[in-house]
């Protein structure tokens, strides 16, 4: 069966001499692995269509349940060229790319996700205030995928509070504490942070560029989102590590 649909390229890895599994985010299937004959030789008819980022107009064959169709066209819509030329810049959007592929399940459609990502791409290339697009997308990737951190208040009574539990992924007062529980894994939420978080949790996209946050409460909240999801995949999120690495240089 063939099916056509748009797609951005995640990520692209060699198979034999010539041969590729590329990773397309695509608008109908959500998440989708196939393999490309012949991308890495000097002539490939995909030309640089399946370079990381690349928004494409792409066709797969496959029979249904197939663990790995066969791509069988990809043509440039817009290739975000400038996102793989600076060097900061495609580190943090390959950590929010790396996100996405740990979170949402292959063959799951996610079209509002779908159409978020391609704007967040767009804002990052062109917007001085590029933070808001990695912000933003992190929380509607936890949202969709149904992982969103709970920072309203405390999951198990409501009240407001500031430390933010790994374990419950939400806010949890100190009066719903027991003993056991203090030492657990958790992070502190000044009000600042959790205020912007709520923001853009209910936010459409239209309305982000209201939204200035300080660098440090954005920091924030990063902090916190970034580790939540690593708690969620239960694997460390490679790119945020050399991101860390890079920034200490």
């Amino acid at each position: 069966m063939l099916h056509r649909t748009e797609g951005i390229v995640l990520n692209s890895l060699p198979y034999g001499e010539a041969d590729a599994i590329v990773s397309f985010f695509t608008s109908d299937y959500g998440v989708v692995r196939v393999f490309a004959k012949g991308p890495r030789k000097t002539k490939s008819r995909f030309g640089s269509a399946l370079e990381p980022l690349t928004h494409s107009r792409m066709a797969f064959w496959g029979r249904e349940h197939t663990t790995l169709p066969r791509l069988t066209q990809a043509d440039i819509i817009y290739p975000h060229q400038k996102l793989r030329e600076e060097f900061g810049c495609f580190l943090r959007v390959s950590e929010i790319v790396e996100m996405t592929l740990g979170l949402l399940p292959e063959m799951a459609p996610h079209r509002e996700l779908f159409d978020i990502m391609l704007k967040a791409l767009r804002l990052i290339e062109t917007d001085r205030l590029a933070y808001r697009g990695y912000l933003f997308y992190k929380v509607k990737l936890l949202s969709l995928s149904g992982f969103l951190p709970r920072l309203s208040g405390c999951a198990r009574c409501g009240r407001s509070g500031s430390s933010f539990y790994f374990q419950d992924g939400s806010i949890v007062c100190r009066s719903c504490l027991d003993g056991n529980e203090v030492g657990n894994s958790r992070v502190e939420l000044s009000l600042g942070a959790i205020s912007v978080y709520e923001k853009i949790r209910l936010w459409r996209w239209e309305m982000l560029g209201r939204l200035v946050p300080s660098q440090r409460l954005v920091q924030e909240l990063e902090r916190m989102l970034n580790l939540h999801i690593r708690f969620t995949i239960d694997k460390d999120i490679k790119t945020n590590s050399f991101i860390i690495a890079h920034q200490r240089r």
